[in-house]
C-alpha cells in the first residue's frame, strides 16, 4: 500500500461503506478494517483497491497490525447501544496503536451526544460539551482522547459530528420503519413526537465530506459539525416516504412509556430511552464553520434522498425475494 494509506477502521458500517466510495471515486487504495473477514470480504472483495484487514480491538497487537503502514485513520467503529462503556476503552487502544505505528491522523466520526440539551435553537462548535446521557458522556471521553492526543502532539485528530442519517441500509434509523412498511404497504411503528424539529443526513452524503476534511491540515485539533439537509419533521419525511412509494402513510407512534416499555423485551428500545430528548428537545446543528472550511458541502435534498432509498431498498427485496416483488416500470 502507498505512504498515504487511509484505513477505514469500522468499514462495515453504511458510514463506512461511504468513505469507501467517496475513495473509490477519486481512485484510491484503502484499507478496511473491521471484525469479520468474510463480511469485509463480502463486502469489498471485488474492489483491487480495497485491503482487507480483519482486527481483533481487544488484543493490542491485532490492532497495531491494522494500523501498520497506515498515515490517514478514519474511526468508525460501533458497539452496541448497551455497550457503550466501550467507546473511550477502544479509542484508548486504538490511538496507542496508531500512536506506536507512526499514523499520522486520526478522524472520528462523531454526533451530538456530547452537546446535551441544546441551549440555542441552532447548535455551533462553541455551545458547551455538557452530555445528559450516559451515552453522551461516554462518547464525550471518546473524543477527550483524540483532542488531548492532539493538543499533546502525538498525532493530529478531528471531529465530524452527524445528526441521525438515513438511507440504504440504515436499518437503526428512526425512518428505517417507515421505509420498510411504505413499500410493503403496511403501518410503520415509529418513535415521536413527530412534529418536533429535526433533521437528517443521508448516509451517500456523508463520504465525500470524510475524505475532504482529512485532506484539510486546517481541520486538525477541532471538531466539526455536519448538518442535516434542512430542519423538517418525522412527519413531514414519512409521508413523503409513502407518498413517494405509492402507499397511503400510516403510522403508529410510540412515546416515551411506550418505548420504556418495549425495552423490558428489546435491549435496543430499553437504552434508547435516555436518549428520548433527541426527539422533544431537538440538536439542529449549524454547519457554517465546515462550510467556510471546505468551501463546498452538498446535501442531497430529502425528496431526493428519499427516491434513492426506495429505488435501492426495492432492489434489495427483489435479489431477496425474486418472485415477491412486482416488476415496476
Amino acid at each position: 500500500m502507498a505512504d498515504d494509506t487511509v484505513a477505514l477502521f469500522g468499514a462495515s458500517g453504511v458510514i463506512g461503506q461511504g468513505v469507501a466510495r467517496a475513495l473509490q471515486a477519486q481512485g484510491r487504495s484503502y484499507r478496511v478494517v473491521g471484525r469479520s473477514a468474510q463480511g469485509l470480504r463480502r463486502e469489498y472483495g471485488a474492489d483491487p483497491k480495497a485491503e482487507i484487514v480483519a482486527w481483533n480491538p481487544e488484543e493490542p497487537a491485532s490492532i497495531r497490525a491494522a494500523a501498520r503502514g497506515v498515515r490517514t485513520l478514519i474511526y468508525m467503529v460501533g458497539v452496541n447501544y448497551w455497550q457503550f462503556h466501550l467507546h473511550p476503552v477502544l479509542m484508548r487502544r486504538t490511538l496507542d496503536a496508531a500512536i506506536a505505528e507512526g499514523v499520522e491522523r486520526v478522524v472520528l466520526i462523531g454526533t451530538v451526544y456530547p452537546y446535551g440539551l441544546p441551549r440555542t435553537e441552532r447548535v455551533t462548535e462553541a455551545h458547551p460539551r455538557e452530555p445528559n446521557s450516559y451515552k453522551g458522556r461516554m462518547r464525550k471521553e471518546q473524543e477527550d482522547l483524540l483532542l488531548a492526543a492532539d493538543a499533546a502532539g502525538s498525532i493530529k485528530g478531528t471531529i465530524l459530528r452527524l445528526p441521525d442519517f438515513y438511507g440504504p441500509g440504515t436499518d437503526r434509523s428512526f425512518l428505517y420503519r417507515a421505509f420498510a412498511g411504505a413499500l410493503k404497504g403496511k403501518r410503520a411503528g415509529l418513535v415521536g413526537p413527530l412534529d418536533a424539529p429535526h433533521e437528517f443526513v443521508f448516509v451517500k452524503d456523508v463520504g465525500p465530506v470524510v475524505t475532504a476534511l482529512m485532506e484539510e491540515p486546517r481541520a486538525y485539533g477541532h471538531f466539526w459539525n455536519l448538518a442535516g439537509a434542512g430542519v423538517t419533521t418525522q412527519r413531514q419525511m414519512v409521508q413523503d416516504i409513502y407518498a413517494q412509494a405509492g402507499s397511503p402513510a400510516k403510522m403508529m407512534t410510540m412515546g416515551k412509556g411506550m418505548v420504556r416499555f418495549a425495552g423490558l423485551f428489546d435491549p435496543f428500545m430499553r437504552e434508547l430511552v435516555e436518549m428520548y430528548y433527541l426527539l422533544t428537545n431537538p440538536v439542529l446543528m449549524d454547519d457554517s464553520a465546515l462550510k467556510a472550511l471546505l468551501g463546498t458541502v452538498y446535501k442531497t435534498p430529502y425528496a431526493e434522498g428519499i427516491r434513492q432509498t426506495l429505488v435501492e431498498m426495492r432492489e434489495q427485496q427483489a435479489k431477496a425475494h425474486p418472485a415477491a416483488v412486482p416488476a415496476t416500470t
